[in-house]
């Protein structure tokens, strides 16, 4: 080997840029991108990208910190009802798995991670007439209760177990009503009468072992759905509820299922009622999550202000769906087929996010053509017509099988962004562009890039000093994944 001749300045600067480049942090330096657009890629897995050695330009793009963290990601999904599993049963057998894979099985579809199920009626809970699990009135003792619709071949116990044959998932549950007997008049007066407190929380137990013995755990137990829109109750009533009645015998039952409170009907409601329950130090302790809905599409900051005011409490976003008697103008023909609609929903979900919402879960799953089938019981709130939009649509007619813009960008999120994984610090900007990064359990890297613009928009991610540039094509959402 022949001698060279190294004068002791240039050792001591190839000292100092072997000292730099060791304390660089060192990752893989290439990204796979999953793009879904308006052009017509769906979950589309394009070739691996480079990272570039170089820094993001001064004012362009967006910069990733996974040293700076934030809320952990419980998951993402939509609700069961009777209505999507009637609308499901019309399709021949293969067609209706295809469907379910295509909802849950985190490889082959979109791996829905957080899902609603309901205690009993709602509006779409359509097998049959409205109903709760016991309508003897004065049963205080709960021995007439049962789960036995729910068990049918509509019901929402075939639904949850024909879903899990293809993923996991995490369930949470509201009531609309109680027993109509509970109530002081359910024409006047549908308030619950206190006298049937202890009734009703050995209701909800029941709910839970019954369901239990039939292999079904209910993750989170929320004890009204939009308290003053459906059980007409005030929320210094559902804290006496809690905390004297429900709470205690779940305690001495060891029921493993965690409390939310209720399902705040709009982020204000939750804003200015939630404090009523995380005043009070005893009922504080029973509470697992706090849970919103998302109609109104405003507000996002009084969510972020109580997370702040409340950051051991985990905020989930529980409901949210196109419906003309939700608000959606009649000039929108629902239900929407069109991929661009999906644009709206991804634009809610990154709002919520960056609120520090941990779960986003929408309303219907699966519905017909015609945005139903719905129940009707106006005395429980249960209009007609009542269409609504679902993630899925399936035409009783045809058959046909529609996939909405919706499921597109709801699948980025539940397919790449899995439970466990936390959001982490991403700043920057780029016209008609939105991005948030995560970090899996698995020390992944998963970015979400929405290009919200009607072209082409070139977008560039820097991690660790180097640099990704992407192109995404009009209205897309995409996702960047790598291994630091």
């Amino acid at each position: 080997m022949p001698h060279v001749k190294v004068t002791s300045g240039r050792v001591f600067i190839l000292v100092l840029t072997a000292m730099f480049l060791l304390s660089l942090p060192v990752f893989s330096q290439q990204a796979q991108v999953v793009v879904s657009s308006q052009a017509g890629e769906r979950l589309a897995v394009r070739p691996v990208m480079r990272f570039e050695p170089r820094s993001l330009t001064a004012g362009q793009g967006f910069a990733i910190d996974d040293n700076v963290r934030y809320q952990k990601i419980d998951g993402f999904g939509a609700s069961f009802q009777e209505a999507g599993l009637m609308s499901l049963n019309v399709l021949p057998a293969p067609q209706q798995e295809a469907v379910l894979q295509a909802l849950f099985d985190p490889q082959k579809g979109a791996g829905f991670s957080a899902m609603k199920t309901v205690l009993a009626s709602t509006d779409f809970m359509t097998a049959g007439p409205f109903y709760s699990y016991d309508p003897t009135p004065g049963d205080v003792q709960m021995k007439d209760f049962s789960v036995a619709r729910d068990l049918g071949p509509n019901g929402l116990i075939t639904f949850i177990k024909r879903a899990r044959r293809y993923g996991t998932f995490v369930l949470q549950a509201p009531m609309d009503y109680p027993p109509d007997w509970m109530l002081f008049d359910v024409k006047t007066h549908q308030d619950v009468n206190p006298k049937y407190y202890d009734a009703l929380a050995l209701y909800y137990l029941r709910y839970l072992q019954q369901y239990a013995s039939n292999g079904i755990f209910i993750d989170y137990l929320s004890l009204f759905n939009e308290p003053d829109i459906y059980t007409k109750i005030p929320y210094k009533e559902i804290n006496i509820l809690l905390r004297d009645h429900v709470a205690p015998l779940f305690v001495r039952e060891k029921i493993r299922t965690r409390i939310m409170p209720s399902e705040a009907p709009s982020r204000d409601d939750a804003s200015q009622n939630y404090p009523v329950l995380l005043a009070d130090p005893v009922t504080r302790k029973s509470i697992a999550v706090l849970p919103y809905h998302g109609y109104g599409y405003t507000d996002y900051d009084k969510m972020a202000a109580i997370h702040r005011q409340y950051p051991q409490f985990p905020l989930w976003m529980t409901e949210v769906c196109y419906a003309y008697e939700a608000g959606t103008p009649k000039s929108m023909p629902l239900p929407r087929y069109d991929f661009a609609d999906g644009d709206f929903w991804g634009n809610e979900i990154f709002n919520d996010l960056e609120a520090s919402s941990s779960a986003w879960i929408y309303w219907n799953l699966i519905l017909n053509q015609a945005g139903g089938p719905w129940s009707v019981s106006p005395v429980h709130e249960n209009p007609d017509p009542n269409v609504q939009q679902p993630v899925v649509i399936i035409d009783a007619r045809t058959g046909k099988v529609s996939y909405t813009g919706l499921y597109y960008y709801l699948a980025h999120f539940s397919k790449f962004v899995r439970p466990g994984a936390v959001r982490i610090k991403t700043t920057g900007s780029t016209t008609g562009v939105r991005v948030l990064s995560f970090m899996s359990p698995q020390g992944t890297i998963v970015t979400e890039i929405m290009n919200r613009n009607a072209k082409e928009t070139e977008v560039e991610l820097t991690y660790h000093a180097r640099t990704l540039r992407l192109r995404l094509p009009a209205i897309s959402i995409g996702t960047a994944m790598w291994q630091p």
